[in-house]
């Protein structure tokens, strides 16, 4: 009875890494996208930007079941990632215990025995960040006789006050601490631990995590610190 109660565990605990294995290289392609769009805020200008999230918007319908796939695949990952801790925790022989880098095949590092953490205050991040942007203030302007919302004025007018431009910083550096062990992390779970692949994902990462994390960081930048200038 024993061994069978600890193999339906097992299974379960496995079931629930390769959920949130899957739901987290999602998230990552949705980041990913959604870096490169807020780049147009850079890049691209006033017009640019608002027509971009005008078209967002445009999608009607499509978008707000994209919407719930997102939010599904957040809450998944989420539930399953607290699970999953919580069943590390009470299967571990002491609960004191020194948190270190380890590295070597296991990747254990301080990013990776944080997981949790990180990942709670991206949850508390994504809820302040919907209420200030998507359901933040409405502004209109019209582009190529278009009238649609001045999403651009708004995302100034936040990255102006140093609060938020440097809470945000702080957020997506964070954000590449947890990109930078999810993504092997998630490699790992969907079986993918040959040593010959194992070093190569993990560098992809790590750029993965560089490249997005620096990506999010330019505008509140460009934002904040063009007004000394």
């Amino acid at each position: 009875m024993a061994t069978k109660t600890f193999n339906v565990s097992m299974a379960t605990t496995i079931a629930k890494k390769m959920v949130m294995a899957l739901t987290g290289l999602f998230l990552v392609i949705f980041v990913i996208e959604h870096m490169l769009g807020n780049l147009s805020f850079v890049f691209g200008g006033p017009d640019a930007f608002n027509m971009y999230a005008h078209k967002l918007v445009s999608f009607g319908p499509i978008l707000y079941v994209i919407e719930l796939v997102l939010l599904a695949a957040f809450l998944f990952h989420i539930w399953n990632g607290v699970m999953i801790t919580r069943h590390n925790r009470q299967a571990r022989p002491s609960r004191y215990y020194k948190l270190k880098s380890t590295g070597g095949p296991s990747k254990q590092t301080i990013s990776s025995k944080t997981m949790i953490y990180t990942g709670l205050i991206l949850l508390i991040f994504t809820v302040i960040h919907l209420k200030t942007f998507k359901y933040g203030l409405h502004y209109e302007t019209v582009v190529d006789g278009i009238v649609m919302r001045d999403l651009y004025r708004l995302v100034q007018e936040k990255f102006l006050n140093p609060v938020y431009a440097f809470g945000y910083i702080a957020v997506m550096i964070l954000l590449g601490y947890h990109l930078r062990h999810g993504f092997w992390s998630a490699f790992q779970s969907l079986g993918a631990n040959n040593p010959k692949y194992s070093n190569k994902i993990y560098a992809i990462g790590i750029a993965i995590a560089i490249i997005v994390a620096f990506g999010f960081l330019v505008v509140p930048f460009k934002v904040y610190f063009s007004q000394f200038f």
